[in-house]
């Protein structure tokens, strides 16, 4: 009987083994993608899905930018006022581009709120080819002249200032910049006080160093002054209203100015004269 002698090395087998093992890595490795039938055809069909979504969204811009859609008109939902249908046309000839999809709405928005008169617009599309339009106008209370420059604005009823032309009948307000809100506000105030006289104020002004004055409709202006603790503005016209009836009547001439500032009382100046007359409490 023979028996069999490995005559190999001591240790072959074994490396024989990692050998192995590591050529089959190897030949996973190599193989990699494409020895993935099923992920090789979600790729191809992920990178069809994209081209035919670029194609689609070309083929849109292209169609869209077409002359099919052409904004053809502006509907002007609330009738102007003051601004005019020459103003309009203007304002949508200069903004209005592009289609009915691509026209810019903010940008046409912004063209017609630069109009003298326009306080907002809103602006919207109305298929198949027009723009609709909503105006809210300033509606002027006063005018208000510019600190420094003299130049004449209007103030609206918000106590917002804006430039536009008017000739209307409107008191006249002067005060530091940001302040006409704040003039509007005192202005109705002081309205409502002066109203047992049976007169109002045309003109009320505000200085740089916060004081006080008003021109009546019958020419005779009042100095307030500054707020005191002691002797609020308000509170100091508030005792000229109920004093100057009397007053009047005792006095006889027409008075040209009246000064509030007094604590206690006031001083008037009679019309055609510079220095005050005696005062009254």
């Amino acid at each position: 009987m023979h028996a069999l002698v490995d005559d190999r090395p001591p240790g072959y087998a074994l490396r024989r083994a990692v050998s192995f093992a590591s050529a089959r890595a190897r030949g996973r490795e190599t193989a990699g993608l494409w020895d993935r039938p099923a992920l090789l055809d979600l790729v191809s069909d992920l990178l069809m899905l994209f081209v035919l979504l670029a194609a689609l969204y070309a083929l849109a811009i292209w169609f869209l930018a077409r002359p099919f859609f052409t904004v053809r008109e502006v509907v002007v939902l609330t009738p102007p006022a003051q601004v005019t249908v020459a103003q309009i046309e203007y304002a949508a000839r200069s903004s209005i581009t592009g289609n009915f999809f691509t026209v810019e709405l903010e940008g046409v928005r912004t063209s017609f709120e630069k109009l003298p008169w326009v306080r907002r617009a809103e602006v919207r599309r109305r298929w198949p080819d027009a723009i609709e339009l909503r105006l809210e106008e300033h509606q002027p209370v006063a005018y208000w002249t510019v600190a420094e420059t003299d130049e004449i604005h209007l103030v609206n009823r918000q106590g917002e200032v804006f430039v536009a032309a008017s000739n209307a009948d409107m008191p006249d307000f002067a005060g530091p910049p940001g302040s006409a809100a704040f003039l509007l506000a005192r202005y109705r105030e002081y309205t409502e006080v002066l109203s047992p006289l049976g007169r109002k104020p045309v003109g009320l002004w505000l200085s740089p160093r916060e004081a006080w004055k008003i021109q009546l409709d019958d020419g005779m202006v009042l100095l307030l002054g500054r707020e005191q603790s002691n002797a609020p503005v308000g509170q100091r016209l508030e005792r000229f209203v109920r004093t100057w009836p009397q007053a009047a009547a005792q006095i006889g001439v027409d008075i040209a100015m009246a000064d509030l500032r007094y604590r206690t009382g006031f001083a008037l100046t009679p019309a055609g004269q510079d220095q005050p007359m005696k005062g009254m409490q």
